[in-house]
């Protein structure tokens, strides 16, 4: 007898789940981060529109596909397709991608739990010292970091949909959203804050060019975790009662939410540490941004509760990121790790082991792409600079391919499983689904703009991140 597939055990679990999946380190560090070298407000900008207009109907295809065969995205494709070989190549990207992503993933999810140590043990001021991140990352102490989370995610993986990624995400969604929002108050009270507002929400719109559009589309593709096969392996695990549109809407409000307060958050303590910052210096800001200023604000806090005070609420939010970060890492993986048990037949406690197995040795390269082994610091060279192992990770498998895996997915959803079949997928559930607007315009522009739009962008990005070109302009 075939076993049950897993199910979210309810809309909310399933919706926070989703919304942990999406709300990560894509959020509180790589949105502010693109913010502030994009332009602020013309970033916030680009990136809502593409969050409405494009990723949404990209969502909700991805959802449909996942619950329809109750597959991985391999299993997905391959069993829509008859086993076609040609269509099984979306697939295997679909699997490739997030296996990658979690690669680099994992290395930031340790610079969070590392940060949070830090501030238990009383270390906040040492981590405010602009030099202190440069250091950190070069330090062989990150290994043993490194091994606690290994093994931390492992455990939660082995526990399994409802016990383990839904029983985290929904106590650690709801107490990360509060504790952002306080943050954020404290940080607009600052002396020059509202320079930073200013520039985080009045749009210059000189500043939207081809970069920006790029970076804003793969930000949203990132955060909303679409083009990574995320969104259809957890599509699979998604009852028969329940909407996808009207989940789709909400995890991506969620998801925008927090990147929204995260901006506000970070922008704005840019600026009331440093009120004479040049706007043109933060065009080349990087992830140290986020992990530089967020222990001066907590520092800040000192002359409100002291110093004790202002470590315990370091800790409690370096904690709260770290394991938003964690339902990130979690859920990503949940996607190779259902290939194991989908397409193998694996048990879970075996999936987890060879998952494991395959990542060790990438995990480490990107560890010491910092400076560590300089093998791997300058791996390579392309567009104009010296790349780490590092770097090219994150340039192939976070800024450029996850549109062309998105591009995929419309077109396999649209011509060969067919908009009829997607449309009948859509109303299970969701008897408001025929007729309504978001009816017509998926179907208007699923298989029409978005992938021909998806498209332009990532040979766009091709161009500038490998060759230093810009098609557009």
């Amino acid at each position: 007898m075939t076993k049950q597939r897993e199910e979210f055990g309810s809309r909310l679990g399933f919706i926070l789940a989703a919304a942990g999946s999406a709300v990560g380190i894509g959020n509180l560090v790589g949105f502010p981060v693109n913010a502030a070298k994009s332009g602020g407000a013309a970033f916030l900008l680009v990136y809502a529109f593409f969050v409405v207009v494009i990723c949404l109907p990209v969502m909700m295809a991805e959802m449909s596909l996942g619950r329809h065969t109750q597959r991985n995205p391999l299993g997905a494709y391959s069993s829509l397709s008859g086993g076609s070989a040609l269509w099984k190549i979306g697939g295997w990207l679909a699997l490739i991608t997030p296996f990658m992503i979690a690669v680099f993933y994992q290395v930031l999810t340790v610079w969070l739990l590392a940060y949070f140590i830090g501030a238990v043990t009383g270390n906040l001021a040492l981590m405010a010292e602009p030099t202190y991140f440069g250091t950190f990352i070069t330090d062989t102490r990150v290994f043993i970091y490194l091994i606690v989370l290994t093994v931390l995610i492992g455990f939660i993986l082995n526990s399994g949909v409802q016990k383990g990624i839904e029983r985290l995400a929904k106590t650690l969604m709801p107490t990360l959203f509060v504790m952002l929002l306080l943050l954020t108050a404290f940080v607009l009270t600052l002396p020059n804050a509202l320079i930073g507002v200013k520039y985080y929400l009045v749009p210059d719109i000189s500043k939207i060019n081809a970069e920006v559009v790029s970076i804003a589309l793969g930000q949203a593709f990132f955060s909303l975790s679409l083009g990574m096969g995320i969104l259809i392996t957890y599509g699979s695990y998604v009852s028969r009662q329940e909407s996808i549109a009207g989940g789709a809407k909400l995890v991506a409000l969620v998801d925008t939410s927090v990147a929204f307060f995260a901006g506000l958050l970070i922008l704005p303590a840019i600026f009331a540490f440093n009120p004479t910052t040049d706007t043109t210096e933060l065009s080349t800001s990087s992830v140290s941004l986020v992990f530089t200023f967020l222990p001066k604000i907590f520092l800040s806090l000192q002359s409100i509760v002291g110093y004790t005070g202002a470590s315990v609420f370091a800790s409690a939010f370096f904690l709260l990121v770290f394991f938003a970060a964690l339902t990130s890492q979690v859920s990503i993986l949940q996607v190779p790790l259902s290939a194991f048990q989908d397409e193998l037949k694996f048990s879970r406690v075996k999936s987890v082991v060879c998952l494991g197995a395959c990542a060790i040795l990438l995990v480490i390269a990107c560890t010491v792409s910092f400076g560590m082994v300089d093998y791997f610091t300058h791996f390579t060279y392309y567009g104009g600079a010296s790349k780490s192992f590092f770097d090219i990770v994150i340039d192939v498998f976070y800024d450029t391919i996850l549109p062309l895996n998105g591009f995929i997915v419309c077109v396999f959803a649209m011509y060969y499983w067919k908009k009829a079949n997607l449309n009948t997928e859509l109303a299970v559930g969701d008897k408001q689904f025929e007729g309504s607007f978001t009816q017509k315009y998926i179907n208007g522009s699923l298989g029409t703009v978005i992938p021909l739009v998806l498209l332009l962008v990532f040979i766009n990005t091709v161009f500038i991140k490998f060759f230093g070109l810009s098609l557009i302009g």
